[in-house]
């Protein structure tokens, strides 16, 4: 049994090794070495990332990205000229909206959200300051734009992310007893046709109203097209872990294909996949516990696409069908920008799927659950590290007569367990008969070899899950738990946590009888070691959740054991590598 334990560990611990290498490789930017991702098949009717029709934003022919770094019309015809660009450049202005959650830069140049800050949110490498998620700065841009293509009954040119735009007087600042504040947006006559943005925000919410109002101007009907698109540099948040992998870029959601991830290489290798027509859905930007999306309502027809708009930039977007606008008509439409944190209960009331950017990997049937647990469990503790503890204690409650049944099953290993070496060691040259003699002792000792072990596989799952409900859950960003742990999002400052889960690992280790092999002895001592290292860079929040488990199975296995009258003699790590035995 000991042998078989083993190896399946050895297995498991392996298998975590070569996706910790895998994810390392991510990380870095390169192609998994192991696991590389497959691509999901798109719509046959259109090509992978550009619709099947209409004008695609893509880059400016020009050089205009001192201005507005960003997407653009495809065609040269449908992009402005430099001197417009120039224009744009000299009357550019910013304004800000601040509400109580939200303190956001608009650019006058199309009307763009350049810049928004997380009030509620400290950023964890620079104490003292927000969170800024959408930026335009030398080290960061990540805009949401959103503009016109041209259409039927248009001119060459249309009011886009470049068009310099009329901003209308009003509050900036959300004021005591009031909930809601607007910004308007109004484009100058091009190609026929204006544009009229106009943003609303309110107390206490990340969803921004966004309102596209159509004027035609002209003398005919005119049919222009509305592209909303995030643009964002390839880089990875500031402050992400080498030691575990998130996600980081684009994301489309579709009644039809769910939630697909896009990786900013297979976009820039031309390989990006997405379910491109679509009338529901919405496109989002995703990193570590925050993220961006544009929400139409459900019904509106839509293109959805990705694509590189410059270096080391790349957007997603939506291209969306108005109708027709008769001459001096106007043509409304209504959308939704979200800009916040992956708050699960938020997300789910927002638009179906939107949680899902909330990224649990393949076990998210498991951790949804455990999350709502964990969430349940938190409305009365109001402590989101005892609440760690208390999920941990319940699930291991539910799985109490499981591992009850195989530690029951190891101590009565540890039992035959010296027969078993002294076979072992008297007919270790004879590895057949050695196998049958094994096999005659589990037969009278009513012995499983495996009862131990699949008991404790079956939870595997389960814990896995937690461990990313845990790591993805943006409530524990700044969460304090007791004494110096402060934020559980964060590795312990004083490294504490991370040497009590070493000991208690080790412990665990110490109280297992030593393995008939001296190589597989001293390994059995090395890998918890090698395994604790990574759980010194890992959030405070994930050991805590580790320790605790650790505990408590320490201490179920002690009392079975005592109540078996199985107890051995625990390995001496000094005797094993001095060259001695037990």
């Amino acid at each position: 049994m000991n042998d078989i334990r083993r190896t399946i560990l050895w297995v498991i611990f392996g298998f975590s090794l070569v996706l910790l290498w895998d994810q390392w490789q991510v990380h870095n930017g390169n192609k998994p070495t192991f696991f590389p991702t497959a691509a999901t098949k798109s719509a046959a009717s259109a090509p992978a990332n550009v619709p099947a029709s209409g004008a695609v934003p893509g880059a400016p022919a020009l050089a205009v990205a001192s201005s507005a770094p960003g997407a653009a019309p495809a065609s040269t015809g449908d992009l402005p000229g430099s001197a417009g660009a120039q224009a744009v450049q000299a009357s550019r202005e910013k304004v800000e909206l601040t509400t109580d959650v939200l303190k956001l830069t608009f650019d006058s140049a199309g009307g763009s959200l350049v810049r928004a800050e997380m009030l509620k949110h400290e950023d964890s490498q620079n104490k003292g300051h927000n969170v800024v998620l959408l930026d335009e700065s030398k080290d960061r841009v990540y805009l949401a734009q959103s503009g016109l293509v041209p259409g039927a009954g248009t001119g060459a040119s249309v009011p886009n992310q470049f068009t310099n735009m009329a901003v209308t007087p009003g509050e900036r600042a959300l004021k005591d007893g009031v909930n809601q504040l607007t910004l308007r947006f109004e484009s100058p006559e091009v190609g026929g046709v204006k544009l009229v943005k106009t943003y609303t925000v309110n107390r206490g919410d990340y969803v921004i109203g966004v309102k596209h109002e159509v004027v035609n101007t002209g003398a005919a009907a005119a049919s222009p097209k509305l592209y909303l698109q995030l643009v964002r540099d390839g880089n990875k948040p500031p402050g992400e872990s080498s030691f575990y992998f998130t996600f980081t870029g684009p994301a489309v959601y579709t009644e039809a294909k769910k939630f697909h991830k896009v990786e900013f290489k297979d976009i820039e290798s031309g390989k990006a996949e997405v379910d491109v027509n679509s009338t529901n859905g919405y496109v989002a930007m995703v990193q570590h516990y925050f993220a961006s999306a544009w929400l139409l309502p459900d019904g509106t027809q839509r293109e959805n696409y990705v694509k590189k708009v410059g270096t080391n930039l790349y957007g997603v977007g939506m291209l969306a069908s108005i109708g027709t606008v008769a001459p001096g008509a106007t043509q409304t439409t209504e959308a939704r920008l979200f800009v916040g944190p992956q708050e699960e209960k938020r997300l789910e009331l927002l638009t179906p799927g939107l949680e899902l950017v909330k990224d649990y990997g393949w076990l998210t049937i498991l951790s949804k659950p455990l999350y709502w647990l964990l969430y349940a469990l938190n409305s009365f503790i109001h402590n989101w590290g005892w609440s760690i503890v208390a999920l941990v204690v319940l699930i291991k409650a539910a799985f109490f007569w499981l591992n009850a049944k195989a530690y029951a099953s190891m101590a009565k290993m540890k039992a035959v367990t010296p027969r078993i070496t002294e076979l072992r060691e008297r007919l270790k040259d004879k590895p057949q008969e050695m196998q049958q003699e094994m096999m005659k002792i589990y037969r009278e000792e009513k012995v499983n070899p495996i009862g131990g072990c699949l008991p404790i596989m079956i939870q595997i799952p389960v814990f896995i899950a937690l461990y990313w409900v845990l790591l993805s859950s943006v409530e524990m960003r700044n969460a304090p738990w007791v004494l110096w742990i402060h934020d559980l999002a964060a590795p312990d400052p004083f490294f504490i946590l991370p040497l009590v889960m070493t000991t208690t690992t080790l412990l665990q280790t110490w109280l297992n009888p030593t393995p008939p092999d001296p190589m597989q002895a001293k390994l059995m001592w090395i890998m918890p070691l090698a395994f604790s290292v990574m759980f010194f860079f890992f959030p405070a929040g994930l050991v805590l959740y580790w320790i605790t488990n650790n505990v408590l199975s320490i201490a179920q296995q002690y009392f079975i054991n005592k109540r078996l009258g199985v107890l051995t003699k625990p390995s001496n790590p000094f005797d094993l590598f001095r060259g001695k035995s037990n």
